[in-house]
């Protein structure tokens, strides 16, 4: 094989280091932007699941033996062979998911590579945990004496990693290149939409030296492939990333075979922009719900909640924002906003807009299907502005995952940190104000997993996770090591007898 561009074109999955021919045959991966055909993915049959679990399984002992520093080298090779291929990488990746271009380049393909060197230096980082070493009395169970004790952290075994389709790259990357860090194994299932990235990024890690078994792939248009890879015996801890309601029922597989679980999940997050913020960076930040992924993330900060002071001037400024976002094909450079994944997508995100008027929303910018240019062809929505938000309104309640925006006024401080906690989500929420005491003091009362103060940006070693229905567990810098790691006490004898 040249390259990595094979299995994309074979259609083959990837089980205990072979490309495989699927037993279900193949069906169509479709360009959101135009519905024309990228390629065909494998559809594997419940059988061909279990095996690529076997195969993880009976490379499991070998591998997590493997020494961190050979570990750490063929991560770090499969990151150089993503680069050396990127551009090819970046094409498939923005056919498939509809992101554009410098997306796909830097936000995708090129967050995977830097996911791989970075924990490829988080294969040498120390596993043990030196304790104080405590003095026993003499007693029933013999001697008093010295206790030592170290905590070590050991792989936890087969990792199912299901990941969702907004980043078929960077999220992958980001489940396979830590627990193969720790000593695990893995079994990939990729999101139906878009999964031929995924074998490229397989085959990365193939010419890169992994040993048979250590990374397999299986994919399938059906919940069939994905419910194996959950239900399969030998699988130890299932990496889940979409939405809270598949997280439901991963989690009752789960708990029946006390698997391990690390679930990154739905979110709404709250936008508190207080009357003294920088409305500006305000607008720029909040705006990038509607050209980000076209607001198919989870982090998004969908939900504005704007002080009374400020909330028409911020009103106005982000319709302003929305309305200029170019919409169109994702491979012209001047496009912002591309397509969702899916013509069944953009129907729900429309029905959602849909529901926003009849619940009584006042609708500022968008709100129909953009038009012209060839984009009939494709699966493009809007950048979508709703004002007059209330809590009780499904808009304002549920994720809708798309270029919807929806803003509410507050009066006080008290009333803006409880509208941020009318949610059955808390991924990350977001503050905006010019005094640091303020926001700060805000961000500690917010129940999510995290807070950006003035900034949606993200600090990749930041613990990364949320509170109730948006997930259970932390992964993101070396917090992802321990998601895939179990701790182990050590304890001996020594001292004075």
């Amino acid at each position: 094989m040249t390259g990595v561009a094979g299995p994309v074109t074979d259609g083959r999955l990837f089980i205990g280091g072979e490309w495989v021919a699927p037993d279900g045959g193949h069906y169509e991966i479709t360009d959101p932007a135009n519905g024309q055909t990228v390629g065909l993915a494998p559809e594997a049959s419940r059988a061909q699941v279990y095996e690529a679990v076997s195969a993880a399984r009976e490379a499991f002992g070998p591998w997590s033996r493997t020494r961190p520093e050979e570990r750490a080298r063929i991560l770090d090779a499969a990151a150089a062979i993503i680069q050396r291929d990127a551009a090819a990488a970046v094409e498939l990746a923005r056919r498939e998911s509809g992101a554009t271009t410098a997306t796909a380049r830097a936000m995708q393909v090129g967050v995977a590579a830097a996911r791989f060197r970075r924990y490829a230096k988080g294969a040498l980082e120390p596993v043990e945990q030196p304790l104080p070493p405590q003095v026993t009395a003499a007693g029933p169970m013999g001697g008093g004496g010295v206790l030592g004790a170290l905590a070590v952290r050991r792989p936890v075994g087969v990792v199912s990693c299901i990941t969702s389709y907004n980043n078929p790259w960077a999220n992958p990357a980001g489940k396979v290149a830590p627990a193969l860090a720790m000593g695990n194994t893995v079994v990939v299932k990729p999101a139906p939409q878009d999964p031929l990235s995924v074998y490229r990024l397989a085959a990365a890690l193939a010419a890169a030296g992994v040993p048979p078994g250590v990374v397999n792939v299986v994919t399938g248009s059906s919940p069939e492939a994905g419910e194996a890879a959950v239900d399969a015996p030998d699988v130890d801890m299932v990496s889940f990333t979409g939405s809270t309601a598949v997280g439901r029922r991963i989690a009752e597989v789960c708990g029946r075979g006390m698997k391990r679980q690390l679930m990154e999940l739905g979110g709404k997050g709250a936008a508190l922009v207080f009357e003294d913020a920088d409305l500006g960076a305000a607008v720029a930040g909040i705006g990038t719900t509607f050209s980000f992924y076209s607001g198919q993330i989870c982090t998004a900060p969908t939900r504005v909640l704007a002080q009374r002071k400020v909330y028409e001037r911020l009103v106005g400024a982000l319709a302003a924002y929305a309305q200029r976002l170019p919409v169109g094909d994702p491979a012209d450079p001047a496009t912002v906003v591309g397509p969702v994944i899916s013509a069944a997508h953009r129907d729900r995100v429309e029905s959602y807009v849909e529901l926003g008027r009849k619940e009584g929303a006042r609708l500022v910018a968008g709100g129909e299907r953009p038009s012209g240019g060839g984009l009939d062809r494709g699966y493009y929505v809007a950048p979508t502005l709703f004002a007059d938000g209330t809590s009780g309104m499904r808009v304002v309640r549920e994720e809708i995952f798309g270029p919807v925006v929806v803003v509410l006024p507050f009066d006080t401080e008290e009333e803006g940190i409880a509208l941020a906690a009318d949610s059955d989500y808390g991924l990350i929420d977001y503050v905006w104000s010019g005094d640091p005491a303020r926001a700060f003091r805000v961000a500690g009362r917010l129940r999510s997993g995290g807070v950006g103060v003035n900034t949606v940006g993200r600090n990749m070693e930041a613990p990364f996770g949320g509170f109730r229905m948006s997930g259970v567990g932390r992964d993101v810098g070396s917090y992802a090591l321990h998601a895939y790691s179990e701790t182990q006490a050590l304890v001996w004898p020594g001292g004075v007898r």
